[in-house]
């Protein structure tokens, strides 16, 4: 056990293929790639740096020589200047070419939007996952009645794969965000100190044209294809309030359904996954707690509560560049992927088994059912030659008694037998059984149900047919 503090975001929830995204060796790989990419790119449009420097730059791409950067750091007190000489250490010919016209942001800021752009298509991939998992969901339960809440008070009926689909529109709705982004990412690019160039143009002889070249071959070689069209010595922050709007926008998503599952998990009606030996409470053991869903609203609230970091950073820049974003999102933004990975694949574990009890939903449905029914048995009364105006104040007297019945003294609903016995309705016992059929009652909820899959969901499980299939083990 460590005897000093863990992220338990690492240790606890997030995937490892997350974590090792946001790690150290990760940022500092990509920092040497992007010392490869300027060079070969600088080389490419004239400048004197040979192909031997740059094989020396590959061969130690990956073997970072950590111990003499983390010295040098001690004495420098800069990150960036500490791997550069660790590099030229490394590569003696290079030396003199290393991180040539650059600034620590194009290393520092350029590695942060990769590292984001390839974060944000890993929870893509997760998402698309649970989408999947959720359609299925909704398509096996499209025509299943249950009982619709509005203020969690009992409301016209829906279907169980129809409250489905209102959580899956709301991911819906993430995914589009989520592809736009991906769809519009930049690389910060070559842009100088403070973001004029002018040093690469002093490099290239006041050549403006090959300055241009220059950033967009660096992107393209960082398997980008545009660059911030302008910046200061950094990219516009909004970048990162853009991105961790989406993740806390996922997170929102997974928070209301998670909710809605622990409320149905109380009314007995849908259970998450629980395992033969998992313990509900260490003091009442037949609990069977929602903790999954506990977990993602747990996270989730993390997550939303952190995008006020990202809009701070960006309301308090100064001019070009100041240096208290640094530390800030050096925390911000990977706790919002690692927190939306463990969410998503908490989520994806739900639905992979989730548990539905039909006869108590079906209970709850004919405990309200006859209420709801009221005015389709008035109206079939009315065609019997019945009165409307004495039919409704008997339905109302009814209603009354029927509900004290069920409040106050705790027996069953029997307003429908008191409509039966009642003459003045002139219906028998099978005649009301047939108006309260749920099926009548639900709308067009199956048919949304597959429309809504076939048109908006389907598509996207098809494009992405190649990453479908993710089994998420959890940690604990």
């Amino acid at each position: 056990m460590s005897s000093t503090y863990e992220n338990p975001l690492i240790t606890r929830y997030a995937s490892q293929e997350m974590a090792q995204l946001f790690s150290a060796d990760m940022k500092f790989k990509t920092w040497r790639k992007l010392w490869i990419a300027l060079a070969e790119a600088e080389k490419e449009l004239g400048l004197d740096i040979s192909d031997e420097q740059i094989e020396e730059m590959k061969k130690y791409q990956d073997d970072i020589n950590y111990d003499v950067a983390k010295k040098r750091e001690k004495e420098t007190r800069h990150d960036v200047m500490s791997h550069v000489y660790a590099f030229g250490v490394q590569c003696p010919a290079a030396k003199p070419i290393i991180h040539l016209g650059a600034t620590s942001a194009y290393v520092g800021d350029n590695t942060d939007i990769i590292v984001m752009d390839q974060g944000l298509k890993l929870i893509r991939k997760k998402l698309i996952n649970l989408m999947n998992n959720m359609s299925a969901f909704a398509l096996e339960y499209k025509d299943l009645p249950t009982l619709g809440f509005t203020h969690f008070q009992p409301a016209q009926l829906t279907t169980v794969g129809k409250r489905g689909t209102l959580w899956l529109m709301d991911f819906l709705m993430d995914y589009e965000d989520l592809e736009y982004a991906l769809s519009t990412i930049s690389l910060r690019g070559v842009k100088g100190t403070t973001g004029t160039q002018a040093s690469f143009l002093s490099l290239f002889d006041e050549d403006h044209q090959k300055v241009k070249d220059l950033d967009k071959l660096v992107a393209e070689k960082m398997g980008f294809k545009k660059t911030f069209p302008v910046t200061g010595q950094t990219y516009s922050r909004k970048l990162d309030y853009r991105i961790l709007s989406i993740l806390s926008s996922i997170a929102q998503s997974a928070h209301k359904m998670t909710n809605d599952l622990r409320l149905l998990q109380h009314l007995k009606e849908i259970e998450e996954p629980f395992e033969t030996n998992q313990i509900g409470s260490s003091a009442m053991a037949y609990k069977r707690n929602p903790m999954r869903s506990e977990r993602v609203a747990s996270l989730a609230r993390h997550v939303i509560a952190n995008i006020m970091n990202p809009a701070m950073t960006v309301s308090t820049q100064w001019f070009e560049r100041t240096l208290d974003d640094s530390a800030n999102r050096r925390i911000s933004i990977p706790e919002a992927f690692l927190a939306v990975d463990a969410i998503l694949e908490i989520c994806i574990n739900i639905f992979s088994g989730l548990v539905v009890y039909e006869k108590v939903i079906n209970q709850h449905v004919m405990n309200e059912l006859p209420f709801m029914a009221t005015e389709n048995i008035m109206m079939e009364a009315v065609k019997r030659g019945g009165d409307r105006q004495e039919l409704h104040e008997k339905i109302r007297t009814h209603s009354m008694e029927a509900a004290k019945q069920v409040k106050m003294e705790g027996k069953s609903n029997d307003l429908l037998v008191r409509i039966a016995e009642d003459d003045t309705f002139k219906l028998t016992k099978d005649h009301i059984d047939n108006l309260v059929d749920p099926i009548l009652y639900i709308g067009r909820s199956p048919q949304q149900v597959m429309e809504f899959i076939e048109e908006h969901i389907q598509p996207i499980i098809e494009k992405n047919k190649e990453i479908i299939g993710l089994e998420i083990d959890l940690k604990v």
